[in-house]
């Protein structure tokens, strides 16, 4: 990942420097170039990840990063020309400073985001151009040391393919190992000790090509550096905690970062609220409104409740009002985390919120993507409820796209119904007629719907049908805390604000939801 601004770089190095690197060192150095690959992409990964889960929209922050990355690595790789001679003193120093930049990163994003929240980006884009500087001066100052003029052609293969292994080492477990066990700050931390062990074993292995005056100064700079990066590491529990004391107005009683996202769970006296990336998803003051709107009228929309899945919904609060419904057999709850359903079947909090539904035989429970479950399944269900993130990226959009809900009217029978929350009509009022708009395309019958929750605000959900328009009705006899017929059918209603604009219809190969809904909520932020 590191090497795409390299090849510009001139070979300016004394050739008897190069000549007398050992087979030993050559192999230490192409160790390095490992480690230092791993450590430059991981950075990379660190900077845009944190960016997306606390500004959202992770296509703009990976873009930004990774432009900025590019260019600042092709800026360093032309500042070694710069440097003439020295070649080993200054690697080490390039690389105490990168271990430096690099580690600090995500805590210095943390607090810029919490103390200094209008000056996030300037800071951001100052953290990557000092480490992707630092990053493209690495290679050519290796390459230097490594070879020879003669011997160019190779090195430079060798260098170069070392690069691009570390480049798939880092991108693979970087969400499969080191975010779900470390976070990121933690793996900042350890991602800069790697990178000042790298110039520990380089001083060592070249000290007799370093002046005594900077061996010792390079030497107390690595002590002092690498010995912050330990702190640190050891430390990064106590400073997200700090960071995310600031970031949510309530008492967190639960952290923990999976595989995909940062779970947050707060509490303020009776009312416990849910956080992913940031995202408030439920307030147990309130929740009981969303979900009987997004669940009781889509079962009795249906002839048969025999079977209903569930996409989304690892809390358990959606499969708590299902199962209020006696003649429902099977509840199928398809979750990508299974960090978030696994918190639902352990948490006391949430078992007491979902009613253990969880514990309920006829729950079945699968941890994968809802876009491929709609797609690889081959049963046909007469009940699907989705209750997924809003649409915030394109990732997320592909649940809200015409090539998804043509899938799912395929997996629904004809006389099925489903139900989707479709973010709120009055805050995204474009987002929220574009679900509606894209659903109908696809072939259903659809019936808009809002209900107030106070937490959000104005809430919509639609409601599709595969034949004939959908019926509202509530189930006889069933005690529900919001809803009444009347509520009911007064959440048909759109005020003026909120009603029906022209909006265009979001596929995968355009997907312009994610535009519609980021453009209305910065409005309000």
């Amino acid at each position: 990942m590191a090497s795409e601004a390299y090849e510009a770089a001139p070979i300016t190095s004394e050739p008897e420097a190069a000549a007398s690197v050992t087979p030993s060192q050559r192999a230490t150095l192409l160790a390095a170039v490992l480690i230092i690959s791993i450590c430059a992409l991981t950075y990379e990964l660190i900077v845009a990840t944190l960016s997306s889960y606390l500004l959202g929209d992770s296509v703009t922050q990976f873009s930004i990063t990774i432009g900025f990355f590019l260019f600042a690595m092709g800026l360093g790789a032309l500042l070694s020309r710069q440097i003439r001679g020295h070649e080993p003193r200054w690697f080490v120093v390039v690389e105490l400073l990168t271990g430096l930049f690099g580690g600090i990163s995500a805590a210095l994003l943390y607090g810029a985001y919490t103390t200094l929240n209008a000056y996030y980006y300037p800071i951001m884009i100052g953290l990557i151009l000092a480490v992707g500087i630092c990053i493209g001066l690495e290679i050519p100052l290796l390459m230097r040391i490594v070879a020879s003029r003669a011997d160019l052609s190779k090195a430079l293969a060798d260098v170069l393919s070392v690069d691009y292994i570390g480049a798939l080492i880092a991108s693979l477990s970087f969400p499969l190992i080191l975010l779900p066990l470390f976070g990121v700050t933690q793996t900042a931390f350890w991602m800069g000790l790697f990178n000042i062990g790298v110039a520990a074993v380089c001083l060592h292995i070249f000290r007799a090509r370093i002046k005594r005056g900077w061996r010792l100064r390079l030497w107390l700079s690595t002590a002092g550096i690498g010995g912050l990066m330990l702190a640190g590491g050891i430390l990064s529990v106590d400073i997200v905690r700090l960071f995310e004391s600031q970031l949510y107005e309530d008492v967190i009683i639960y952290r923990e970062q999976s595989t995909y996202q940062r779970i947050v769970i707060t509490r303020s006296g009776e009312d416990v609220r849910l956080f992913l990336d940031g995202n408030l998803q439920f307030s147990s003051r309130d929740e009981h409104r969303y979900h009987e709107m997004l669940v009781h009228p889509a079962l009795m929309a249906a002839r048969s409740r025999e079977t209903v899945v569930i996409l989304g919904g690892g809390d358990g609060l959606v499969a708590r009002e299902v199962l209020k419904h006696a003649d429902v057999q099977r509840v199928i709850v398809v979750d990508l985390d299974p960090a978030i359903t696994n918190l639902a079947q352990t948490f006391p909090v949430l078992r007491a919120m979902n009613g253990d539904a969880f514990a309920d035989p006829r729950i079945e429970i699968i941890n994968t993507d809802a876009y491929e479950f709609i797609e690889r399944s081959s049963d046909v269900y007469p009940v699907v409820i989705i209750d997924l993130p809003d649409p915030n990226n394109e990732n997320l959009s592909k649940l809200y796209s015409q090539q998804f809900y043509r899938l799912l009217l395929r997996r629904l029978s004809p006389d099925g119904a489903f139900i989707t929350q479709a973010t709120s009509p009055y805050f995204a009022r474009e987002a929220f007629w574009c679900i509606a708009n894209t659903i109908q395309s696809a072939g259903f019958q659809v019936l808009p719907l809002r209900a107030h929750v106070p937490s959000f605000g104005e809430w919509g959900f639609i409601l599709g049908t595969p034949r004939v328009p959908p019926v509202l009705r509530l189930p006889e006899g069933m005690p529900l805390r919001y809803l009444t017929p009347a509520v009911l059918e007064g959440g048909r209603i759109f005020d003026p604000d909120m009603a029906e604009v022209p909006t265009a219809v979001n596929t995968l190969d355009n997907p312009v939801l994610p535009r519609y809904y980021s453009r209305a909520w910065q409005q309000w932020n």
